[in-house]
């Protein structure tokens, strides 16, 4: 992004902002979510540049409220999204409370964290040990020090990419990248661990979504099921006859999105997390080639390595550029869908009179099991699916609120429960008195997969397919690492009666 002068009323010569009004910014909650986001990611970025100057020495001792949130990416030339607004994001209640504007700073903040907790910890250890060890495992052929020089390299190549997610981010929303301390729009410091953590996880994710090794290991084999699924139920898709409209929730980094897109259906995603959706709409609309970028998702990791090479093993992503691949199609004579994504709580955003039976299909991938209420994401699924349309089902139960508590979410738990309220003091945001607070509110129940099975079918769904998938399914899992964990993921196939 080309520099910016800030001044205390305005950032001049800004990107285009993804909201022609305020938007989600306007609201005292949104904003607070949106600023922890960034600054997360930025938190990663504005690491002290000289830490890699310091490696030899010893360490240091010390230590929204509204109806649909609907910002949209329109698929206006293919691949090259723009982001449009609708109306005001509903991450207020039920994101992240360091998500949105806060979670701006979660990215912001990925460069201090991840060095700080992976290398300069191990560092102050191995210095903890008498010197003639420590000196030993610093000599060839372990390299300790070597070796933690070059994971911070690694990180910086990390920290590289959240930055740019982090720029990208604050250029959109009209955010100046050093606002003044006591302006509204200042983000930095909003983040909270659990956002900084959130931060690193979405790095790590662009290797399952946008490389070709993970990708190819992880993706593609659950996207050939749900493509041979799609095609049993919409045959004339591929005849050019029409374009099916599916909704996708949970849509992550939106490779599920762009690859049904790509193939001819007008695909929406809903996504509830800041932090996939900064990071969606960069890998989306920002990349100008493929293999652009570079990262290393299992730098981090000290436990179950095979070798170092393993662990410092590069991903360039992404590894197709949307806009060539439709293009590619386009030229080919071949049917493309349009693609959007829309940013919110999924029951608050589609369980409204407005959505209702608007879709011809819904797919949910390692989705369901985020619901404290299935029922509330089963009867969101009815009312914006159309009579006969499809459910298409693959995921794993890893319950994301089997610990919660009765109360439901707090202004201080995140989208998926956790709570980043401090030990002691109350919380400094007033609880909004709503009707409806999707996910946030009280209750949660877990079901094994024939009871979730029996659920939709007794919900106003026929239940056409049900199998469980070979234990292949990895998630941002090293190939090579001694711990191989694999999910056996539940496939149904359900039709709205």
């Amino acid at each position: 992004m080309a520099g910016v002068q800030h001044t205390e009323d305005a950032a001049v010569s800004q990107p285009k902002p993804l909201f022609h009004d305020a938007g989600p910014l306007a609201d005292p909650l949104e904003r607070r979510v949106i600023f922890a986001a960034l600054d997360s990611f930025h938190l990663h970025m504005v690491f002290d540049r000289n830490y890699p100057d310091q490696r030899m020495s010893a360490p240091d001792t010390d230590g929204g409220q509204g109806g649909m949130a609907a910002f949209r990416l329109a698929a206006s030339s293919y691949g090259m999204i723009a982001l449009l607004a609708r109306g005001v994001l509903n991450e207020g209640l039920v994101l992240d409370r360091g998500q949105g504007p806060l979670n701006f700073t979660s990215h912001d903040a990925y460069r201090k964290n991840a060095h700080y907790n992976t290398t300069h910890r191990r560092r102050q250890n191995l210095y903890a040990l008498p010197s003639v060890q420590w000196r030993m495992l610093a000599a060839p052929p372990f390299s300790i020090l070597d070796t933690l020089n070059a994971v911070d390299d690694a990180l910086d190549h990390n920290a590289d990419l959240a930055d740019q997610i982090f720029r990208l981010g604050a250029g959109a929303f009209g955010l100046p990248e050093k606002p003044h301390v006591d302006s509204w729009m200042n983000w930095q410091g909003k983040a909270k661990p659990n956002d900084i953590s959130k931060a690193h996880s979405t790095i790590r994710q662009f290797y399952r979504d946008w490389s070709h090794e993970g990708f190819t290991l992880e993706v593609e084999p659950l996207l050939k099921t749900i493509l041979s699924d799609l095609e049993s139920i919409f045959p004339a898709v591929q005849q050019h006859n029409q374009s099916p409209s599916l909704l996708l929730p949970g849509a992550g980094l939106g490779r599920v999105l762009f690859e049904l897109s790509l193939r001819g259906f007008h695909a929406t995603g809903n996504e509830i997390s800041y932090h996939q959706l900064l990071a969606s709409n960069f890998i989306l609309n920002n990349a100008e080639r493929a293999h652009q970028y570079s990262v290393y998702p299992f730098a981090h990791t000290f436990t179950n390595v095979v070798s170092r090479a393993n662990q410092l093993k590069c991903y360039t992503v992404p590894d197709v550029h949307p806009g060539e691949a439709f293009s590619s199609r386009l030229s080919a004579g071949l049917p493309v869908g349009e693609m959007n994504m829309t940013a919110g709580d999924f029951v608050l955003s589609y369980s409204t009179p407005d959505s209702k039976e608007t879709f011809d299909g819904v797919v949910s991938l390692f989705f369901v099991d985020t619901a404290p209420n299935l029922l509330r994401y089963i009867q969101t699924v009815r009312n914006c699916l159309k009579t006969g349309g499809a459910w298409i089902n693959i995921g794993p139960l890893l319950w994301h609120f089997d610990d919660r508590g009765p109360g439901g979410n707090t202004d201080d738990d995140d989208e998926l429960g956790d709570n980043t309220r401090p030990e002691s003091g109350p919380s400094s945001q007033p609880k909004p008195d709503l009707e409806d607070k999707g996910i946030a509110e009280p209750g949660s129940f877990e079901l094994t997969d024939e009871e979730v099975v029996q659920l939709v079918s007794r919900t106003g769904f026929e239940v056409i397919t049900h199998e469980i998938l070979p234990a292949d399914s990895g998630y941002i899992q090293d190939p090579n690492s001694l711990l191989q964990n694999r999910y056996r993921c539940s496939h149904w196939v359900a039709r709205k009666v």
